[in-house]
């Protein structure tokens, strides 16, 4: 570290401890604009042998704990290198030089789990239903969903995944390492929107290394440093993935391309299922071409809206299909002037014969719905007579003849399909 670099590091330190109370909402909204100054902290925590590393890791949970959400997101931002200097230190098995950074990670972790009230938090995270719309999918787009009874049973009913409550620790052991760096890592990606550019850049770089020292893959990439293998946990990566995720799309396509090979590279290595899932999720949206996104102001991911499809097939019978549906009416040549009322469903008539047994040709006149059904239930109720008596005008209803009787017959019914 230059002398130029540690006076500003010292003088940062001097001034936080004169600073009255009441300027601190002005000291914290021009902190982030230090671009020297966070330079400068990033070299003290490389260094784990630096004298300022105690102050500094001291200064900046007193900033933590403060209460100000701007010197929050500020310590924030020192998360991945941090969380990356304790991996690096334990994988060394010098622990000795890990304790002030170590101390930093357990206060912010035991400020994390509880709330104001100082009671342990429980966070939720409702999984949301693929039957509903949403800016990721329109449910159209992934087939038709039966109404089955298992589906009607579940209807309205969502998914909640809860994290916690999170016991408090004292000390970081290897059993609850990865537990309290995980639970840390989520809070980073909570305040994602707000980390600045250099802090994603970190996480990145962060994560390739995690991911490959102590393999062949670490002289591919050209890492210094340790050699030793450093332990991660199936959940800590999916939280990384997270992380890189959103620094795809906000500058660092580049940095976090390389991120998520070396992530993919330790979960095969590993035979993590979670890990390799979300990563091959990742890989197969991600646009083929570098995305150009500003890194300035307020950034997010990107998501790219599916046009809506229409909700109800073409096909479907709806009662507009219903209500403009009509049979179509055919009548005799000689009988083309005759006229039919609007709204008169009409349709083609039964051959059957009058009482005085003169034969009544189909289509010749257009009867109502009622008119039919009173015909068709009085015809049912009388009994067939025998055809001899016809010529006794006595009352007769004949059967009507199938279509191949009528045309073996010769006789043309108007008002049906001619073959």
């Amino acid at each position: 570290m230059f002398t130029s670099e540690k006076g500003v590091v010292e003088e940062w330190l001097s001034e936080f401890k004169t600073l009255p109370e009441t300027s601190l909402p002005n000291y914290a909204t021009n902190l982030k604009d230090k671009s020297s100054l966070v330079s400068s902290l990033y070299k003290v925590i490389q260094e784990p042998q630096s004298e300022l590393l105690e102050p500094v890791c001291h200064q900046l949970f007193e900033f933590y704990r403060s209460g100000e959400e701007q010197l929050l997101r500020f310590t924030l931002q020192f998360l991945p290198e941090l969380i990356w200097c304790y991996l690096a230190v334990s994988a060394s098995r010098n622990v000795h030089s890990s304790g002030c950074i170590e101390a930093l990670l357990l206060g912010v972790y035991n400020l994390e789990i509880v709330d104001k009230q100082g009671h342990s938090k429980v966070l939720s995270f409702t999984i949301p239903s693929l039957s509903k719309p949403s800016v990721y999918h329109e449910p159209s787009s992934i087939g038709s969903m039966a109404l089955t009874e298992s589906a009607l049973s579940q209807h309205g009913l969502s998914k909640v995944v809860y994290s916690g409550p999170h016991p408090q620790r004292e000390m970081l052991t290897a059993q609850n390492r990865f537990e309290v760096l995980t639970f840390l890592l989520l809070c980073y990606n909570a305040a994602l929107t707000y980390m600045p550019r250099v802090s994603l850049q970190s996480l990145c770089q962060i994560c390739s290394r995690i991911c490959v020292c102590g393999y062949p893959r670490q002289h591919v990439r050209k890492y210094k440093g340790i050699s030793s293998r450093v332990p991660v946990s199936s959940g800590f990566m999916v939280q990384m993935l997270t992380g890189i995720y959103f620094a795809f799309y906000n500058g660092e396509w580049d940095l976090a391309q390389k991120a998520l090979d070396d992530i993919i590279y330790r979960a095969q290595l590993e035979l993590y299922p979670e890990p390799l899932l979300v990563a091959n999720a990742i890989q197969a949206s991600l646009p083929h071409g570098a995305m150009k996104s500003s890194k300035e102001g307020t950034r997010c991911i990107q998501v790219e809206i599916t046009p809506t499809s229409s909700r109800i097939s073409r096909n479907a019978v709806t009662s507009m299909s219903i209500r403009g549906h009509r049979w179509k009416r055919h009548e005799q040549p000689d009988n083309n002037n005759d006229t039919t009322e609007l709204g008169i469903l009409v349709i083609p008539e039964i051959s059957v014969t009058n009482v005085a047994g003169e034969r009544t040709g189909n289509g010749e006149k257009g009867r109502t719905l009622g008119e039919i059904d009173a015909q068709h239930i009085q015809g049912v109720q009388e009994t067939t007579t025998d055809p001899r008596t016809e010529s006794k005008g006595l009352p007769e209803i004949r059967r009507q003849k199938s279509v191949r009787k009528m045309m073996e017959d010769g006789i043309n019914s108007p008002g049906r399909v001619q073959f």
